[in-house]
């Protein structure tokens, strides 16, 4: 999955590491033509499927496949199988996904197996595909079971492969969820579809993504001193505050609260470095931490926001987030190597 410009990471980024992969999902056809721009001649899947009787001929054009989730898509597709001898074009593989609790996108039970044999008709090649919803949830109404109970029972007797798992299924369903495509997204950047780091601590995944800075000024505060914009911070001992260069409109969270972790670089370097804590309101372009304990900082010790040694989980948790909001929304300024 590299929808949301690879989760944030960047799709030409993305591709160098995943271009050994069986097939690309994403969202649009801007996206598909970036994937197809870098050379990539495999499956392309359209994750939302077509917003436009017009999006048709530019997914052929492109070779991608569709999820068909509505019955106005339904419609352009059987237009399209009616227009496609003139064309010369082969028609798409279409994934049919199918409402099983999620209740965003998808067709009811009821009506699934009337969309399928009204597209089969038409000779698209079509899969079978949905979503769930508590997949990383034990004690969630409905459970990955009761999806997959619905799932097969209606499309019981119709041809063609299922995709099913999403990050959360691979992890911690994968024994009890057949799934001929499986659909990896947060898991690929190395951070957690339950939010939590702890849950994905043995499964040997890596972070694609540290965001590092620096420390660009130092301040040595006395007792009742304030912090930044509206004094939020205020201190009871005197302590030493380190400047860093990143803020929101880096994409580092505006709303995190005082206390969220940074990990700052040791004597040595990031690898033998801490934790300190952010101590007054974040920035446009700077944030403040509490460096108190670590008296060898100074202008120029690195920084990491998140990453390598801090997981993006742990400050999306203090903040009040998820992973996946705070590595999707990393400012375009943000340099990337």
């Amino acid at each position: 999955m590299i929808k949301a410009n690879a989760y944030g990471h960047g799709i030409e980024k993305a591709y160098e590491g995943l271009m050994r992969t069986d097939g690309f999902a994403l969202l649009d056809l801007a996206e598909a033509q970036r994937v197809r721009n870098l050379g990539w001649t495999g499956p392309i899947l359209l994750l939302e499927g077509l917003f436009s009787q017009e999006d048709v001929f530019a997914a052929l054009d492109l070779g991608c496949d569709c999820v068909v989730h509505n019955l106005n898509q339904v419609d352009w597709l059987e237009n399209l199988s009616d227009a496609r001898h003139s064309s010369g074009k082969h028609l798409m593989g279409i994934y049919l996904k199918m409402n099983t609790g999620m209740n965003r996108l998808g067709f009811a039970p009821d009506v699934y197996r009337e969309a399928y044999h009204r597209l089969h008709s038409c000779g698209f090649s079509l899969s079978h595909m949905t979503h769930f919803a508590n997949a990383d949830y034990i004690d969630h109404q409905p459970t990955v079971d009761a999806q997959m109970a619905i799932f097969d029972e209606t499309k019981s007797g119709l041809s063609g492969a299922s995709s099913v798992s999403n990050s959360a299924a691979i992890l911690w369903h994968h024994h009890v969820v057949p799934s001929d495509w499986i659909r990896p997204g947060i898991m690929l950047y190395g951070a957690s579809p339950s939010g939590d780091a702890e849950d994905i601590a043995g499964s040997h995944l890596k972070p694609a993504m540290s965001l590092r800075s620096e420390v660009i000024a130092l301040q040595d505060l006395e007792g009742g001193d304030a912090i930044g914009y509206g004094s939020r911070y205020r201190t009871d001992v005197p302590i030493r505050v380190a400047v860093v260069a990143c803020g929101y409109a880096d994409g580092y969270p505006r709303h995190a609260p005082d206390g969220t972790p940074v990990w700052v670089a040791g004597v040595r370097g990031l690898a033998d470095g801490k934790t300190c804590l952010l101590a007054g309101q974040v920035s446009m372009d700077m944030i403040t931490i509490d460096v108190t304990d670590m008296p060898h900082v100074q202008v120029g010790t690195p920084v990491e926001l998140w990453g390598e040694y801090l997981p993006v989980d742990r400050v999306a948790q203090a903040a009040g987030t998820i992973g996946y909001e705070l590595l999707c929304a990393v400012a375009p300024r943000v340099r990337r190597k």
